[in-house]
């Protein structure tokens, strides 16, 4: 199920979203302040984010900021009541991905959503790599990467789950014959041959850094 997060302090409009969106396959996190969505950012993988600009704590635009200053490149739709050009302008330059004004037809967002997600759902790219999902192929520097398929597919998780880390179990599952060592091995050799940073984090798993 494709995941979003909604940094949104109206609950009225919140609960709306929320059921609305639920109907149509998408599940929903709530964060009503800029922290809590940042926590949530942290602690989860979204496919999507929905962020209003006049939140608590921290405001849309830069907690947006932060989180691309992160290499957190997650797709991200703006929503907000503030429709001059500036404050529009000062949304893309923090890295949203589209612009909704308030008030809006919910339709007209699920429309967006499908058009973000969608293309997310056939490329993924990340830093100097890029992933065709489909087709299951990894390029590197606009190159074409050919790893065995144990590598590639620790690769790929690794990507997906950036900042978050892939837990153990779910590196044992992508090997025929899984242990430590093997998942360890692999690892290396993802560091060396392509000179990546991923760290052991212990107690959990690996990720990308």
């Amino acid at each position: 199920m494709t995941k979003l997060l909604l940094l949104e302090d109206d609950p009225s409009l919140s609960k709306t979203l929320i059921k609305y969106l639920g109907k149509h396959g998408y599940s929903v996190d709530w964060a009503k302040t800029g922290e809590e969505a940042l926590d949530l950012s942290y602690d989860n993988t979204y496919d999507l984010y929905l962020f209003d600009i006049n939140v608590p704590l921290i405001n849309g635009i830069d907690l947006l900021t932060e989180l691309r200053n992160a290499e957190d490149f997650t797709p991200t739709i703006i929503i907000s009541a503030l429709i001059d050009i500036e404050s529009v302008t000062k949304g893309f330059i923090a890295g949203a991905d589209d612009y909704l004004k308030k008030p809006f037809d919910p339709e007209e967002l699920l429309i967006r959503i499908k058009a973000k997600t969608s293309t997310l759902k056939k490329i993924l790219k990340f830093r100097n790599f890029q992933i065709d999902l489909q087709k299951n192929i990894l390029f590197h520097d606009e190159k074409q990467l050919f790893l065995g398929d144990v590598q590639k597919n620790i690769l790929i998780s690794l990507i997906k789950n950036y900042p978050n880390p892939v837990t153990k179990d779910e590196l044992f599952l992508l090997h025929e014959k899984p242990s430590d060592l093997a998942v360890r091995v692999n690892i290396n050799k993802l560091k060396k041959n392509l000179g990546i940073e991923i760290k052991n984090v212990r107690g959990v798993g690996y990720k990308i850094i």
